[in-house]
């Protein structure tokens, strides 16, 4: 009799959530995307991807409700992808244990698609060179490839072009997700392109000094537009400042927001009054990925 998917050895791995410290979109392309100046950093919340090779074709669950079990999916899409890529028959059972809030701009579907390439690159005897998983990486979404490695990086063209980032020192993080999905496109549609602050100061003090300040070089160009349609979003914001946040942030398109706390014991407290105050919020306390 055959294993089934559930009783066959797996391929375990944690998809981290990223958070963006600087996000300046500076220009906008013929094709219709952004180019942008970020600089990323994985957080230690995370999902839980469990990829099975074997079987026949590919299956999908997520534990997540409303989420995608099909092959629209992401990690399905990824893993179709290196499959094809590697020329061997798509095989696999996916499964995610969802922990990052879906639509929060942490990240984490690309995240996921992530796991998939790099356990089944892994499992497989490295078919494919580093060079080409990252090309795999990026023609599924601009995020993806950061996941590979989850080192901070500097981000520039729609995100996809990276450059290792060292000035980063462990911190104590909280993560508020208020709720709401913001929609990506509207939010680009209706930003008002200029050469912004974020790029001029982040852009210098990164890469000459290799440095990041939270308190000063805290920056996020869509912030402006999705707290306007979204008043949440600086109310989150605010809580995190007001229980003493060293500086707070949306992260991507939202519509998560962070904030930088002295030590662990001070973001612990303030998650928790952040959590009694507001109980339908997602709140998180942990660290930040300096390495």
């Amino acid at each position: 009799m055959c294993a089934s998917a559930a009783e066959r050895p797996g391929i375990r791995l944690r998809a981290p959530a990223k958070i963006n410290l600087c996000l300046a979109v500076t220009g906008r392309r013929e094709d219709g995307y952004h180019d942008i100046f970020s600089l990323m950093a994985a957080v230690d919340l995370c999902d839980t991807v469990r990829v099975v090779p074997g079987g026949t074709g590919l299956t999908m669950h997520c534990s997540a409700p409303g989420v995608p079990e099909d092959e629209s999916n992401l990690a399905a899409r990824a893993a179709r992808a290196f499959f094809a890529a590697a020329g061997r028959p798509p095989a696999a059972a996916i499964h995610i244990d969802k922990r990052i809030p879906v639509g929060a701009g942490l990240g984490g579907g690309s995240s996921d698609a992530a796991a998939v390439l790099r356990g089944l690159n892994r499992h497989f005897r490295h078919p494919l060179a580093p060079e080409a998983l990252h090309r795999l990486a990026a023609g599924l979404g601009a995020d993806v490839p950061f996941f590979l490695s989850a080192r901070p990086a500097l981000a520039t063209g729609i995100g996809d072009r990276l450059t290792p980032f060292d000035g980063l020192a462990p911190a104590s993080v909280v993560i508020v997700y208020p709720g709401v999905c913001v929609p990506t496109a509207e939010v680009y549609r209706r930003l008002k392109m200029r050469l912004t602050t974020c790029q001029k100061k982040s852009k210098v003090s990164a890469l000459k000094a290799r440095s990041f300040d939270p308190v000063r070089h805290l920056r996020n160009d869509l912030e402006p537009v999705a707290g306007s349609l979204y008043p949440v979003i600086p109310e989150a914001k605010s809580a995190l400042l007001e229980l003493g946040a060293a500086g707070a942030l949306m992260t991507g398109s939202g519509s998560a927001v962070f904030g930088f706390f002295a030590d662990e014991d001070k973001a612990r407290q303030a998650g928790e009054k952040i959590s009694s105050r507001r109980p339908a919020w997602f709140v998180h306390a942990g660290r930040l990925r300096a390495d």
